[in-house]
């Protein structure tokens, strides 16, 4: 996956129009957990980064959720369009 392939996903006017929706949270969320996971790869006793990277993983979670209780068809169309795995339901 390039480095600017979730960028295309999203136009310049939908995100001065929808930046305070859960699905552009979400976008936002996601494309900052895969630069920080590449990150790690290369720096793998960054320990900050990696408090970083589980902080962003529960808003990023948290988020999810809420969606999927509120609206499941967007749920799902946004865990498609950005290719996340399904979280695990306790």
């Amino acid at each position: 996956m390039g480095k600017n392939s979730l960028i295309s996903v999203i136009t310049q006017e939908e995100k001065e129009e929808n930046s305070g929706s859960v699905e552009f949270q979400v976008f936002i969320f996601t494309s900052k957990i895969r630069k920080l996971t590449s990150h790690l790869e290369l720096h793998k006793r960054d320990f900050l980064s990696q408090r970083g990277l589980r902080r962003i993983l529960g808003k990023r979670q948290r988020l999810l959720t809420y969606l999927s209780k509120k609206k499941k068809v967007r749920y799902t169309k946004l865990i498609d369009q950005l290719n996340i795995k399904e979280p695990k339901t306790r």
